[in-house]
């Protein structure tokens, strides 16, 4: 393990301040030869959601190693620390304890240890309140690319004990599904938290019309594979990358037109 695991990086810090950077810095200065792979810092400000399902959607396509995410509105608080190994693929990652890492975690198979690093003999010192990201995170993924023990890394507790993602819950029924989004991406398309076969248990079908009901009033969309199956304008209802339902505008923002933001409430029936 000369090079070290390779390391993935997902934050919100976006590409305007120094942050995302300071903590590339604090890896190469641990593990210069581990390769890094950047897989966004453009998840909405404190869209810890956002940022769990992002990870969970991304990390099949990752080579098993360290996955490092930091998005994290209670940083300084109460909220653990934590590093967390995998069932399937000991995959190893590393952030806060607040749901971020639930969906990647249940994506594997669940936890198999989890370590609170909150003083780990990895971090740097003095660790600031403000960006652990820096001073604990970022240190700890470096040392166990480099092959630290887990259990090096702080102290050991039950994994049961770590913290889920808060998700609505879609609801199918009387011929109508009522869903809620999720996130919106930068392009306006808002996935939903229904499922297909959800949907096809109202009577929505691939191809057919639906009767959209959203806060900013009622809409007329089709279910459809691409965006460019439906007029330039139009709404539509698809199947995304990761296999969620979504909602998109041909050519433009699905969230902007219907108004809607996390966990904001739509309703689908066939047209």
């Amino acid at each position: 393990m000369a090079e070290g695991l390779p390391i993935s990086f997902l934050s919100d810090y976006g590409d305007e301040d120094e942050f995302a950077g300071v903590c590339r810095a604090v890896i190469r200065q641990i593990a210069p030869d581990a390769p890094l792979i950047d897989l966004t810092h453009g998840i909405g400000r404190q869209g810890v959601r956002h940022g769990g399902l992002a990870l969970a959607n991304a990390l099949p396509y990752t080579p098993p190693g360290v996955h490092l995410a930091v998005v994290d509105p209670g940083v300084g608080t109460a909220r653990r620390p934590v590093a967390v190994t995998t069932v399937e693929e000991g995959r190893f990652l590393v952030g806060p304890d607040n749901g971020l890492l639930a969906p990647a975690i249940e994506r594997f198979g669940g936890a198999a240890r989890a370590i609170d690093i909150s003083r780990s003999p990895f971090r740097l010192e003095p660790v600031s309140a403000t960006f652990h990201g820096r001073d604990l995170f970022a240190p700890v993924a470096a040392h166990i690319a480099l092959g630290a023990r887990l259990d090096e890394a702080g102290e050991k507790f039950d994994p049961a004990e770590l913290t889920g993602l808060d998700m609505p819950v879609a609801e199918a029924g009387d011929g109508e599904l009522r869903a809620h989004a999720l996130y919106a991406d930068r392009y306006g398309n808002v996935v939903l938290d229904a499922t297909l076969d959800q949907a096809e248990s109202t009577g929505l079908q691939p191809g057919g019309r639906i009767d959209l009901r959203a806060p900013d009033g009622r809409f007329e969309a089709v279910w459809t594979a691409t965006f460019a199956d439906v007029r330039e304008g139009e709404v539509l209802l698809y199947e995304d990358s990761s296999r969620r339902l979504a909602l998109a505008v041909n050519n433009g923002s699905a969230a902007g037109l219907l108004d809607l933001s996390s966990d904001s409430e739509v309703t689908l029936r066939p047209a």
